[in-house]
């Protein structure tokens, strides 16, 4: 448990998570005001969100515990993993996890987690600056690769259906 400025690390992560929520919650909300049709903010939502806290916290206390370990596969193994495990376990066990997790929106979890990840890019542009100018070039190779390859998979989608 590393502490900086007097919180614990988990704490901190817990903190971190709840903001999150607290953004999905928001961007939930601001959707039904642009459009009443879409998916309403109820008392399954907040249990989905809740269950999203909840499972992300204990798969970061998975982590944090496991990583004192000497075996270096469970050492090394990535936060997300853990959270995944731990959700995929928990919604096979327990159908309520499931539908309350389906009345949560999926693209409003999909803005805040894109806007962090984006503040979690922008903060390392300096090593991206230190590297190869190669680098560039392989990445609008792969942008372009992913963006055709999706268009093909959609047009021949779009043939076997008849459209």
């Amino acid at each position: 448990m590393t502490e900086k400025q007097g919180l614990p690390s988990y704490v901190k992560y817990a903190l971190i998570l709840l903001l999150s929520i607290t953004l999905i919650l928001f961007t939930q909300s601001i959707k039904l005001v642009f459009n009443p049709a879409s998916t309403p903010v109820n008392g399954m939502t907040i249990a989905g969100l809740a269950s999203l806290w909840i499972f992300s916290v204990i798969g970061i206390g998975i982590s944090q515990l496991l990583s004192k370990t000497n075996i270096a596969i469970l050492k090394n193994f990535p936060i997300l993993g853990w959270v995944s495990i731990t959700s995929l376990v928990m919604c096979l066990i327990f159908d309520f996890f499931v539908t309350a997790i389906q009345a949560v929106d999926f693209l409003s979890i999909t803005t805040p987690i894109l806007t962090f990840a984006g503040i979690s890019v922008a903060d390392r542009l300096v090593d991206l600056r230190k590297t190869s100018w190669k680098v560039a070039i392989v990445a609008i190779f792969v942008f372009i690769g992913t963006y055709l390859g999706s268009a093909l998979l959609a047009q021949f989608g779009l043939m076997v259906s008849g459209n």
